[in-house]
């Protein structure tokens, strides 16, 4: 590969690229999934009151065989698509074939329990430097002062 000419200044930036997130592999049992026929929303025409193309997936994270820690992370997080009672409901309709909807509601499943399977990093707590808290303070000063010139103009009598 070649290189092209250096930018001004005589230095190539690093370019930073985001890590790639490796998923694992979730094997969901179909046995646990409930997958259901329903009748798709919106404009469709003439075809769309006999044809049910649309997909309703249920999946109950309580009663999984899913690793515990991964059903505490998918139940803890604030997802709408998640019941009460611990039910993922996800609907598909986006395309017009059943089969599609199905494929998309599971790839769907499938990214979800992965994303819960992926361990958070841990936030490493940082402490403000000295000039920072003492620029914070400055600007604290200086806004004050501002606004206390906005008072009412006392005369010297």
């Amino acid at each position: 590969m070649v290189a092209g000419p250096l930018p001004a200044g005589g230095r190539r930036k690093a370019q930073w690229r985001a890590m790639p997130r490796t998923f694992t592999a979730v094997a969901i049992p179909e046995s646990e999934i409930e997958i259901s026929a329903i009748r798709a929303q919106g404009a469709g025409g003439q075809n769309v009151n006999k044809v049910s193309s649309a997909v309703h997936l249920r999946f109950d994270i309580r009663a999984s065989s899913l690793p515990e820690h991964w059903k505490a992370r998918l139940l803890g997080s604030r997802d709408q698509r998640i019941t009460r009672d611990g039910v993922l409901v996800i609907k598909a309709q986006q395309h017009r074939s059943l089969e599609r909807n199905r494929e998309e509601a599971l790839a769907r499943l499938h990214e979800l329990v992965a994303r819960a399977a992926a361990v958070p990093r841990q936030r490493r707590p940082t402490r403000p430097t000295r000039s920072s808290r003492e620029k914070r303070l400055e600007s604290k000063t200086r806004r004050a002062q501002v606004k206390k010139l906005r008072g009412r103009i006392r005369s010297a009598d």
